[in-house]
């Protein structure tokens, strides 16, 4: 698939893939920022794009940033409908408490996917059909730990017979 791209500022990458059957291309930053603990900064890519009719692009955090740095997207993915030109931004959010993040210019900080899209066709009713889990929400699938009988059978430890 071919995506039109406008680069906004020269000196920045096109986005890439690290590698082979990557989802995910590269977004860097194209300015110095500090993001102290528990603050945000919305952070420009120097890039815009013009994506076909029928897709979206998704703006995913980068794993290494969140599980190193804490570094997460807010309103992660963050959406880049076909239809939008301007430049992509993404703003991260530092979750440690304690250490700032420094990110350079051309840092690598989040990920584009881009997907199709289906549009649907919401139609309004009385009632909704029946179903398993029904109005079940926030919770209704059990609980987090492994024992409390949510999902998951429970994960023997290491070096423990079945």
């Amino acid at each position: 698939m071919t995506v039109l791209l406008r680069r906004l500022d020269e000196g920045v990458p096109v986005p890439g893939y690290a590698h082979p059957g990557d989802a995910g291309a590269d977004l860097v930053t194209r300015v110095d920022a500090t993001i102290a603990p528990g603050e945000r900064a919305t952070l420009p890519t120097g890039i815009s794009i013009a994506l076909p009719e029928g897709f979206v692009a998704l703006v995913h955090p980068r794993s290494g940033l969140a599980a190193k740095h804490g570094v997460t997207i807010v309103n992660a993915p963050g959406t880049v409908d076909a239809g939008y030109r301007g430049e992509i931004a993404v703003t991260l959010l530092n979750t440690d408490l304690r250490e700032p993040v420094v990110l350079h210019r051309g840092d690598r900080i989040a990920q584009l996917v881009i997907q199709r899209v289906e549009r649907a066709l919401f139609v309004e009713t009385e009632t909704l059909p029946e179903s398993v889990r029904g109005a079940g929400g926030f919770g209704s699938s059990g609980g987090w730990r492994a024992a409390d009988g949510g999902g998951a059978p429970a994960v023997p430890a290491p070096g423990a017979s079945r």
